[in-house]
């Protein structure tokens, strides 16, 4: 008789425990809330009137806020991987060179996950890290004004786009139009160090025929009423060509507008082959796809 209530206990507790073993423990994540009122906005570090896209640091504040969101999760619109953001308040650097439009993307999370998104477009200006020296040979570290090297033979010269040197023509001394000559070119930089240009052409300039077009004209080669465009911000980058360190400093910027410097060729994109603190040696592909070459000298 004992043993058989032992036997009885024994399946008691057996029975119980399986019983107890697969009750599930519940769990409450209280109730589920969609964030609402999403808002978000930017300012662009610097931005003002001269500088609409911001001074070249490439840094914008970013805010996003929500009723009920618990994080915010933020893609800046450049390609890198989206962050969490708790506080939704960031101050993110952009890093392409140049001005670019960026698409900023928030999600407002809230309990069990449930989003809210917003997306706004910025355009934001990245200076290029211009390499000391150019900069400082370039700008003198403030302001600097070039001319036409009239006195330097191939001041003036064109050859082959897949060159680096005036091989089909190389101007001597003092032999091309005199309003190729007279202008003032300055060079100058902010404390920021983006680097701007102001020509002052005495009321004309010299084209190539086959870029007179471009500037608004018809003729050959010659002296034209062309716009300089005033103070215009340059972007700097590293050189789209293949030359190589031997042949050039592989240091590019591209001027805004026309692109004309000195003389017009239709091109807007100016490799620097070499600098110094008196000459620069540019180099630039032209309307008519040749490579044409210019030489300044310090005023």
């Amino acid at each position: 008789m004992l043993k058989n209530k032992k036997s009885f206990l024994i399946l008691l507790l057996i029975t119980l425990f399986g019983v107890s073993s697969c009750k599930k423990t519940e769990y409450s994540i209280g109730e589920i809330k969609t964030p609402t009122n999403l808002t978000l906005t930017t300012v662009i570090q610097g931005l003002d009137a001269p500088n609409p896209f911001g001074n070249g640091t490439g840094r914008v504040a970013i805010t996003a806020t929500a009723a009920n969101a618990i994080t915010y999760k933020i893609d800046f619109g450049d390609g890198t991987a989206p962050l969490m953001v708790p506080s939704g308040t960031i101050n993110y650097k952009y890093g392409n060179p140049g001005t670019t439009e960026f698409t900023i993307t928030v999600n407002a999370i809230g309990t069990a996950g449930v989003m809210s998104t917003i997306s706004k477009k910025i355009k934001v200006f990245v200076n290029f890290q211009i390499p000391a020296a150019i900069l400082q040979s370039l700008t003198n570290g403030s302001s600097k004004v070039w001319q036409t090297d009239h006195d330097a033979p191939g001041h003036f010269g064109v050859g082959p786009n897949d060159q680096f040197s005036p091989i089909w023509y190389s101007a001597s001394p003092n032999s091309r139009e005199a309003c190729a000559y007279d202008d003032d070119i300055t060079f100058s930089k902010d404390a920021n160090d983006n680097v701007k240009m102001l020509i002052d052409n005495k009321g004309a300039s010299f084209s190539i025929g086959a870029a007179t077009s471009f500037y608004g004209f018809s003729g050959g080669d010659g002296c034209y009423a062309i716009l300089t465009g005033g103070i215009r911000s340059l972007i700097f980058m590293n050189a789209t060509s293949n030359s190589t360190p031997s042949q050039s400093t592989r240091i590019q910027f591209t001027v805004p507008g026309n692109g004309i410097i000195n003389f017009g060729t239709g091109g807007t994109t100016y490799e620097i082959l070499s600098i110094t603190d008196t000459q620069i040696n540019l180099r630039n592909i032209g309307a008519d796809g040749n490579s044409w070459y210019q030489k300044l000298i310090k005023k």
